[in-house]
């Protein structure tokens, strides 16, 4: 096998956005140090029963223009 092709794989540590945990979530290895995700078991609605929203992009606000009603004019 030719040498240096392989990536270096580190001690990878993924932290959650919400600050809940104040710390890591768990330790695997990847090819960068550290990796941050948005949800995790701590702020997901499923596990703590609060309405959460998360708009990647707009898309709630577009999906409200498409579907929203149409008020109609009473003379």
């Amino acid at each position: 096998m030719k040498k240096g092709t392989h990536p270096k794989y580190m001690k990878c540590d993924v932290i959650c956005n919400c600050g809940e945990n104040r710390g890591v979530l768990f330790t695997t290895r990847s090819t960068v140090p550290q990796i941050k995700v948005e949800i995790c078991s701590y702020c997901h609605p499923f596990f703590t029963g609060k309405q959460k929203l998360v708009d990647s992009a707009g898309r709630v606000e577009k999906f409200n223009k498409k579907y929203a009603k149409k008020k109609t004019v009473t003379a």
